[in-house]
């Protein structure tokens, strides 16, 4: 199976090109643009399976989507995207996405979602389809917000502790509570949800 990868958060896209390591794919290609996504499809052929991200450079709402399925000869596109509103997956599916994917999906789901939506089915987790109540548009403390920014940027605890002159447990206290409201597994995950709804 081959999967081209188009997301224009760089943590966001190793990450997941990471989750969808498994002994049936062939090869993972990443870019970062619609642009560059379509130029991948021009010079390597059809993908079995292209994922865009939702909010990505080129993308114009919806129009990314249909102008990468005429591309891609048919085959396979599916849209990313971690807070996009129901009614923004609805239009996608209804305007023959694949998929709908939420980039926080564990990384076992997420492989199982790429081989289900390369195989011709059509994929989106149910909570993504049913009514919600709005959430808090960023729930996080200024300083659980910097501490975030720092995850984001690569450094360790102790490297942000030094840079915004708190002790290494103090950091940790924040990636805790920061994670717990974010509903992150761990500093990556929170990173991706992060990044995905503009927190920072």
């Amino acid at each position: 199976m081959r999967i081209l990868l188009a997301d224009d958060h760089d943590l966001v896209r190793e990450t997941i090109a990471a989750f969808l390591n498994g002994e049936d794919i062939e090869e993972i290609q990443t870019v970062a643009t619609l642009d560059d996504a379509v130029d991948s499809v021009e010079k390597h052929g059809n993908f079995d399976l292209v994922l865009l991200d939702y909010q990505m450079p080129g993308m114009n709402g919806l129009d990314g989507l249909t102008r990468m399925q005429e591309v891609n000869g048919g085959k396979p596109v599916a849209i990313l995207s971690g807070t996009a509103p129901r009614e923004v997956a609805q239009a996608a599916l209804k305007a023959g996405a694949q998929g709908f994917v939420p980039k926080t999906l564990p990384a076992r789901s997420f492989l199982t979602a790429a081989r289900f939506m390369a195989a011709g089915e059509v994929y989106a987790p149910i909570e993504m389809l049913r009514d919600r109540e709005e959430v808090d548009e960023n729930p996080l403390t200024s300083r659980e917000r910097d501490v975030l920014r720092g995850i984001c940027d690569g450094k360790s605890n102790k490297e942000i502790g030094f840079e915004l002159g708190v002790q290494e447990v103090t950091v940790k206290l924040h990636v805790k509570t920061l994670s717990r409201k974010l509903e992150a597994r761990n500093r990556t995950h929170a990173a991706m949800i992060g990044r995905d709804r503009n927190l920072i």
